[in-house]
C-alpha cells in the first residue's frame, strides 16, 4: 500500500516560516492604493512573454528598475533564454516600492512583475539565483488580486535518510495585498513555487476568485550588479569588474555561459552554497544564448 503523505502545514503571520528569515505581511498598502493598483499596473506595466529552453514561460512578464542618470540599471540574472528590457519604475510600482523600503529598512532598486493569468499560470520550484543580489538583503513578493499559495519545500540534501525520503514542505497562502519577505538563508535551504491550480473558480474561496482568478505579483530585489546604458558592459557584485569605471564588455553564450548556469544549478541543489566560490570572482555572461 503506497504511505499516505500529509499536506504541507498551512502558515501565516507569526509562524516560523522556513529557516525563521521569512515573514508574511498583511495589508502592505493603504486602501485606496490597494484598491487601484491591479488594474493600473495592468495599463501601466509592459508586458512580455518570456522564454525558457525554448518553451513559453507559464505567466506574462515585466522587468523595471532604478535608472541612474548615466543610464545605466541593475541586472538580476536567472535562467532565462532572454529576459525583458528593463524599464524605469512605472507610476504605480514607484508607490508600492516605497512602502516596501519603508517595511524593509533597505532599499530595493529592481523588481520582476508576473501575471498570472489564471491558476493554470505557475513558477516552478527554485532558490533565487543570488549573483547579482546585494549579500545580506532580502527578496520581498507583494501579492494583488486572487490568492495563490507559495509552497517552500526542503532541498534534496537536507532530507535524511535514503529512497526518496519526503522533504518537508510547507504552504504559505498569499492573500491580495500581502507582502512575503524571503530571507537568504531559507532562499539558502529552501526551493520556492507557485503551483498551478486548476480547479474550476466556484470550487474556490472567494479570496482565490478576487479578481476572476488573475495575480499579479512584484518581486523587489536589491540589486548590486548594473549595465550601462547602451546594455554593452556590466560592473558590480555579480561581474568581474566591481566599479563603473573598470567596467567590461558583456558575453553572451559561450563558455562562460555555461559555468554560470552551471552555479545556478548548484544554488539551486545545495543547501549549503558556496556562494565566494561559486559567484565570487563575477560573471560578464548576459544572455545565455548566441544571438542568431
Amino acid at each position: 500500500m503506497p504511505r499516505h503523505t500529509p499536506p504541507p502545514p498551512t502558515l501565516g503571520p507569526g509562524d516560523k516560516i522556513g529557516e525563521g528569515d521569512c515573514e508574511i505581511v498583511l495589508d502592505i498598502l493603504p486602501p485606496d492604493l490597494a484598491d487601484i493598483a491591479f488594474e493600473n499596473m495592468r495599463k501601466e506595466v509592459a508586458w512580455n512573454v518570456m522564454h525558457h529552453r525554448g518553451g513559453e514561460v507559464p505567466r506574462l512578464v515585466a522587468v523595471e528598475g532604478d535608472v541612474a542618470a548615466d543610464g545605466s540599471f541593475p541586472i538580476y540574472r536567472h535562467p532565462a533564454d532572454e529576459s525583458p528590457a528593463l524599464r524605469p519604475f512605472s507610476p504605480t510600482v514607484s508607490l508600492i516600492r516605497e512602502h516596501v523600503q519603508k517595511a524593509l529598512h533597505h532599499p530595493v532598486n529592481h523588481v520582476l512583475i508576473q501575471h498570472y493569468r489564471s491558476g493554470a499560470d505557475y513558477i516552478s520550484e527554485h532558490s533565487d539565483k543570488t549573483i547579482d543580489v546585494v549579500r545580506g538583503s532580502r527578496v520581498v513578493n507583494v501579492s494583488l488580486g486572487a490568492q495563490r499559495a507559495m509552497t517552500l519545500r526542503l532541498k534534496r540534501d537536507r532530507v535524511d535518510g535514503e529512497g526518496g525520503a519526503r522533504r518537508p514542505a510547507q504552504k504559505i497562502p498569499l492573500p491580495h495585498n500581502s507582502m512575503f519577505i524571503l530571507g537568504l538563508e531559507t532562499n539558502s535551504k529552501w526551493l520556492h513555487a507557485i503551483n498551478h491550480d486548476k480547479r474550476p473558480l466556484h470550487l474556490k474561496t472567494p479570496e482565490e476568485r478576487f479578481m476572476n482568478g488573475e495575480r499579479i505579483s512584484l518581486t523587489f530585489r536589491n540589486i548590486g550588479t548594473f549595465l550601462t546604458a547602451d546594455e554593452a558592459r556590466i560592473f558590480g557584485q555579480g561581474a568581474k569588474a566591481k566599479t563603473r569605471e573598470t567596467a567590461q564588455g558583456v558575453l553572451r553564450g559561450t563558455p562562460e555561459g555555461a559555468k554560470l548556469l552551471a552555479g545556478f544549478g548548484k544554488e539551486n541543489q545545495q543547501s549549503e552554497f558556496d556562494w565566494e566560490g561559486v559567484y565570487g570572482e563575477g560573471s560578464n555572461v548576459l544572455h545565455f544564448t548566441p544571438r542568431v
